[in-house]
């Protein structure tokens, strides 16, 4: 644990790396993972939020929740939560639905929280190549609820340590349960399918291996994705690569385009333009 950032763990916020963001398609496939949120984004009418159609406005509204969640003011955070709302009101199931969902739901929105946290970790961790200790887990977890809280999540139901945040993770990863149609949405999303060809073609097989590598066995297994040990030493490598330069630079640049998205947020609230 010898690089700057590591040192100084303690703050949701130290987390937060623009290079962690390379693990971004792996946290959409394990929220996802969920019947009732994947059946939720599969079958969403909310075409201004659709991935596939709209790629840059999507990435814009995630990575502006992202970082509103971690770096912002209550007040930019109950404005985004309010914006966010507007969309989720649209988001539930019909009579044709095989799953019953509501993007109100409490337990889905938990379920997406704790992937969000467990993506900042999981990468943090992996740039580094070394665990937080103890000491800065905790610290970190006790200051993540707001990225359950800015959603839809009671701050009562955000586990109250990291050690119950691991009872519930656990819990969580065995109601993990990917049929068909979301096993092939979420595989076109480890390959970029979503973006341009100029962008998908150099950099699908790429993002096809890292997403796997930040991914838990359990998805691995339900998607078909194959993972053998040269594949991990592999990642490892890639990864503390990625970390050894990222995790050295000045906070903003280490922080960026997540910090340029919460300045662009700020823009739009004092312009009183739509912030979704």
């Amino acid at each position: 644990m010898d690089t700057p950032a590591m040192r100084s763990a303690g703050r949701i916020d130290d987390l937060v790396t623009g290079a962690g963001l390379v693990a971004g398609a792996a946290n959409v496939i394990m929220q996802l993972g969920r019947p009732g949120v994947g059946h939720g984004v599969l079958e969403s009418t909310v075409d201004s939020g659709n991935l596939f159609r709209r790629p840059w406005k999507r990435a814009r509204t995630t990575f502006t929740y992202l970082a509103v969640a971690t770096m912002g003011s209550e007040e930019e955070k109950r404005a985004y939560r309010r914006a966010v709302n507007r969309q989720h009101v649209h988001v539930r199931s019909g009579e044709s639905s095989s799953v019953r969902y509501n993007a109100f739901d409490p337990q889905l929105q938990l379920w997406v929280a704790a992937c969000l946290y467990k993506g900042f970790e999981d990468s943090y961790e992996a740039l580094a190549g070394a665990s937080l200790s103890p000491g800065e887990r905790e610290a970190v977890y006790a200051a993540s609820a707001p990225l359950g809280t800015t959603l839809q999540v009671p701050p009562g139901k955000w586990p109250g340590s990291r050690d119950e945040f691991e009872e519930y993770w656990q819990e969580g990863l065995r109601k993990v349960s990917v049929d068909e149609p979301v096993r092939e949405l979420l595989l076109s999303v480890a390959v970029l399918d979503f973006l341009p060809a100029v962008l998908r073609i150099p950099f699908g097989r790429f993002n096809r291996f890292v997403t796997t590598g930040f991914l838990p066995a359990t998805f691995r297994e339900q998607l078909g994705l194959r993972w053998s040990d040269e594949d991990q030493r592999r990642f490892d490598r890639v990864c503390r690569g990625v970390g050894a330069v990222a995790l050295r630079l000045p906070r903003s640049a280490r922080q960026f385009p997540l910090n340029a998205f919460l300045a662009d947020l700020r823009r739009r609230m004092r312009k009183g333009r739509p912030l979704v």
